[in-house]
């Protein structure tokens, strides 16, 4: 007997509704994980399948498969498309941070990493004999992103409806003296909404861009807006990129749409000082919504 394609997306859609809120003990039930506790192991690694390496401000998933006497393999939910569970595993991260969902963070400021190598260690408490290390390398060749907009504008208020008109009165159905009924009073306009407020210029962005020298050289950027004496208003921050493979993007749109000049110098290193030449990539008064810096 066939199903009728709507009760075949119906019940598809609750399929997908169940595994997204199920609990872990119906999971367990319906077959769609397995707790490791229950599940005789005998080797486990630990990948990255959109890796091998991380940039800096990058955030990835982690995979952990695991071998069962029989050869069957299983992974980790999420991005394993798996049925073992994290909370079954024990995740210790060096350099870089896992959540709940094995994903693995890097702070964004390439200060806090440059130069190192990321490792982490897997473990099951359920089997204290098993672990698998895993070393992140970092990368650079990254399409990284500054933006130092301003504020959008808020929202204006809705007007207020308005009032409906009156009934009109109900005309005779007498056969001998039919009447018509009397019109309707008409309903009262709505009132305007309020205008919204504007959006806040941006802030003018400095860029200063320096090469680390090496067997493989990178671009060291600093990027910073506005006038660091004025607190709450500016931004700073700092980026390591591969001149060959990675870019930056910096953009500053005002409010009005129209984004303030990048200006760009010469700069030495991370300590910020300035070289006795600088230039800039654009005119006075000239808007520069973005400013590219790529090899």
């Amino acid at each position: 007997m066939s199903i009728p394609l709507r009760l075949r997306l119906s019940l598809l859609a609750s399929t997908a509704l169940l595994s997204l809120t199920a609990c872990a003990p119906v999971k367990v039930r319906l077959g769609w994980r397995t707790p490791l506790a229950q599940t005789p192991i005998t080797s486990m690694r630990a990948t990255l399948p959109k890796g091998p390496a991380i940039a800096p401000g990058e955030k990835i998933p982690l995979v952990v498969s695991i071998t069962e006497p029989n050869g069957q393999v299983l992974q980790t939910e999420g991005q394993g498309h798996g049925k073992i569970f994290w909370h079954d595993l024990k995740l210790d991260t060096t350099l870089v941070t896992a959540d709940q969902k094995g994903v693995l963070a890097l702070s964004a400021d390439p200060r806090d990493s440059e130069g190192q190598v990321a490792h982490v260690t897997v473990t099951v408490p359920s089997h204290p004999d098993l672990r698998a290390d895993l070393d992140v390398p970092l990368r650079y060749d990254y399409p990284y992103t500054a933006d130092f907009s301003g504020t959008s504008g808020s929202s204006g208020s809705d007007g207020f409806n308005g009032s409906s008109g009156t009934s009109g009165t109900t005309g005779s159905l007498d056969p001998n003296h039919p009447s018509a009924g009397g019109d309707g009073g008409s309903g009262s306009n709505g009132s305007d909404g309020s205008r919204g407020g504007d959006g806040s210029d941006a802030l003018s962005v400095q860029v200063q861009v320096t090469v680390k020298p090496g067997a493989h050289p990178l671009l060291q950027i600093a990027v910073s807006s506005g006038d660091h004496a004025t607190a709450g208003k500016s931004q700073e921050a700092f980026y390591l990129v591969d001149p060959q493979e990675g870019s930056l993007t910096v953009s500053a749109r005002g409010g009005s749409g129209t984004g303030n000049p990048c200006a760009f110098g010469n700069w030495v290193g991370w300590d910020r000082s300035p070289c006795s030449r600088s230039s800039s990539d654009s005119s006075p008064g000239t808007p520069a919504e973005s400013c590219r810096c790529r090899s």
